[in-house]
């Protein structure tokens, strides 16, 4: 891995835009947001796009304005399909791409106006099949952007590493939407039928890269406070049918590819979240909340003590983990204790000490 302090990537002439980016944009009743979006796209510098807006069956009014965008610029084409999903439109949004290079974006997102001329000219530069950039987190009252100017080059599967790790020098993240992807390394890959689609896919793309560039500079805003976004939904039934199943067919996956040393990071980090729902559910008042806490102790005592112990064994794990996953698995209610004491008493205690 090569980095690059304050990178600026060149701008690209006109003339030099002969590349079609493709930007599939999911769209299911985000109205108050969707004039945003699509504004940020036909505003961008890099000017040879194919913008895709798939309308998810929307209820609100989403189909009209992506109508009359389409009908003010010859760059949009808009499909209205009946609701399937967000991995639906995104795979819609790949079968429809005609262009050299592929972008997502979500209809309540919106992207700086030099995203996509700044992302193509680090891939020509460095001969990258995908570029990944960092984004904004947009709150009601605030907005964190936490670029540093840098940029990573990345060769062979060292970008799946960096993601695997959680890392959080490299937002690398599920997101499709902060990446722009070469369109032949994408290929026939699709989102799966579930929710946290992009878990999965992720994983399977950074899989096939040859080369790749992360850019520490936030291009994408993130809006983080609509409460029925998939991201804010807590604890659920999605957890079970959907993010947990994701989690397993990843290091499924990892193991396929003869990439143990992945399938441990991965083991680590999916067993830490378990470990974490777990505590939040035992915290909560949701009606299902017995059922899901033994659902999710199964999970936890699933592996054998040999299994545990590689998984916690690698570099990256953080011994406290393991002290508390040896508790659950003695008492789970010993646990809920000790987690309560850590919160309500060490945590504090330790706050105060730094604050003086």
């Amino acid at each position: 891995m090569k980095i690059i302090e304050n990178y600026c990537p060149k701008r690209i002439p006109l003339e030099e835009q002969n590349e079609v980016i493709s930007v599939a944009v999911a769209v299911y009743n985000v109205a108050a947001y969707l004039d945003r979006a699509i504004i940020s796209l036909i505003n961008q510098t890099y000017q040879n796009l194919e913008i895709i807006l798939v309308d998810d069956g929307s209820t609100d009014c989403c189909a009209e304005i992506c109508d009359r965008y389409a009908a003010q610029d010859k760059r949009i084409k808009v499909i209205h399909k009946e609701n399937g999903g967000l991995f639906t439109s995104r795979n819609v949004g790949i079968e429809n791409a005609t262009g050299t290079y592929l972008a997502f974006l979500d209809g309540d997102d919106w992207i700086e106006e030099d995203m996509y001329e700044k992302m193509l000219s680090a891939m020509r530069e460095h001969g990258a099949e995908l570029a990944v950039c960092r984004y904004k987190w947009v709150y009601a009252d605030r907005t964190v952007d936490l670029s540093t100017g840098k940029a990573a080059v990345m060769e062979g599967q060292e970008m799946l590493a960096k993601y695997l790790e959680e890392d959080d020098a490299f937002q690398i993240q599920n997101a499709a939407w902060n990446k722009l992807y070469r369109r032949s390394l994408v290929g026939n890959l699709r989102f799966p039928k579930r929710l946290y689609e992009d878990m999965l896919y992720t994983i399977q793309l950074l899989n096939k890269l040859s080369k790749s560039i992360y850019l520490d500079r936030a291009y994408h805003n993130y809006v983080c406070d609509r409460n029925t976004s998939i991201m804010n939904m807590g604890i659920n039934e999605k957890i079970f049918t959907d993010l947990i199943p994701n989690l397993y067919d990843r290091s499924a996956f990892l193991r396929q590819i003869k990439r143990e040393d992945l399938a441990l990071l991965q083991d680590y980090f999916m067993y830490k979240r378990i470990l974490l729902f777990y505590t939040a559910t035992s915290r909560s008042k949701n009606p299902y909340k017995k059922k899901y806490m033994k659902l999710l102790k199964d999970k936890l005592r699933e592996p054998d003590k040999s299994s545990y112990a590689a998984i916690f064994s690698i570099p990256q794990a953080n011994p406290r983990e393991y002290q508390k996953l040896k508790i659950f698995l003695f008492s789970p209610q010993l646990y809920l204790l000790a987690m309560w004491l850590n919160d309500k008493i060490v945590v504090p205690i330790k706050t105060k000490r730094v604050k003086k």
